[in-house]
């Protein structure tokens, strides 16, 4: 079993993959888009990697703004959410993405990344940082669960 983390964004899809364990997210791929509004190639892409990584549940980082309300990127975002559902049969769970790309693009600054090739990295770092966010919280609930069964 793996989980797929998804960053959304208007030309790109950065994809990240959990370990078989579900303790580590690595990206995997960013998915370019011609248009904003085309998705089919889009899709087509991320289904085949859900075949090729054996993926069974998908997380999709939802963008709300930082006062938590839902701006225009959110209803994408869940639009986005039903034609992967509608398309892998897989459950899609959104999940809090904010600060992901900010972290993401500093995380490849600090790491001497040169500006012009952080563009093509940042949204698939995203998508790990969305995964792991999810992955740890996994974690988390279980551990919670061993501790409360003591």
């Amino acid at each position: 079993m793996r989980i797929m983390g998804l960053d959304f964004g208007s030309r790109t899809v950065g994809v990240a993959v959990s370990d078989a364990l579900l303790i580590t997210a690595q990206g995997i791929e960013t998915v370019q888009r011609k248009s904003p509004g085309k998705l089919r190639q889009t899709l087509a892409r991320i289904e085949a990697l859900i075949q090729e990584y054996e993926v069974d549940r998908i997380v999709l980082g939802f963008p709300r703004n930082m006062n938590h309300t839902e701006g225009e990127r959110c209803q994408k975002t869940l639009e986005f959410q039903e034609m992967l559902e509608k398309r892998s049969g897989l459950e899609v769970i959104l999940w809090d993405e904010r600060l992901t790309t900010v972290a993401a693009d500093r995380v490849l600054m600090e790491s001497g990344v040169r500006r012009e090739k952080r563009k093509s990295y940042v949204d698939q770092i995203a998508a790990v940082f969305i995964l792991q966010g999810y992955l740890d919280s996994l974690a988390m609930e279980q551990e919670q669960g061993v501790n409360r069964e003591q």
